[in-house]
């Protein structure tokens, strides 16, 4: 039976770089909320935004089961902003008798910035492909609503500087 790996941290913290290296690393498939949203209605969403991502998440979470019970190793690059949204998914796979493990990204400030403004840049440019362009009032919507995980959450904790 395969495992999920459950990326956590905030917007611009690296989990889809990192996600990319533990999908080398585990010969993992990776199950985005954002890649799908992108590639079904160009993330045209608006208003419904939350409402679309929790549906492709109930159904990527189910997805991501019955794949592990296949045999293969999934990554879930959700973010997981809230001590909730990390216990509901939690329970789950637990209900589903799946293993799984957490890993946290934690950037710094400067790399944080950073990568926010590497976005920002590759988003204006054309390249930003599924990325979402981060203004200052997104960048606290977002804030607002993150929770960092407690050390006793998380298996593996990250802590990304460059």
């Amino acid at each position: 039976m395969g495992k999920v790996y459950l990326i956590c941290g905030k917007i611009c913290s690296g989990k889809t770089y990192y996600a990319k290296a533990l999908k080398e690393k585990y010969n993992a498939v990776i199950l985005s909320t954002d890649e799908v949203t992108y590639d079904l209605i160009n993330n045209e969403q608006g208003e419904f935004y939350n409402v679309f991502a929790q549906r492709v998440n109930n159904y990527l979470k189910k997805k991501a089961a019955e794949i592990c019970k296949a045999g293969a190793n999934v990554i879930l690059d959700w973010g997981f902003w809230t001590k909730e949204n990390r216990t509901d998914i939690s329970t789950y796979l637990k209900s589903c008798d799946v293993s799984y493990e957490w890993h946290y990204i934690d950037a710094n400030d400067d790399t944080w910035n950073r990568n926010i403004e590497e976005r920002n840049k590759r988003i204006e440019e054309g390249n930003g492909g599924s990325d979402f362009y981060v203004d200052e009032g997104l960048l606290n919507k977002l804030l607002s609503m993150f929770e960092i995980p407690d050390k006793s959450e998380i298996d593996v904790w990250y802590e990304l500087k460059r």
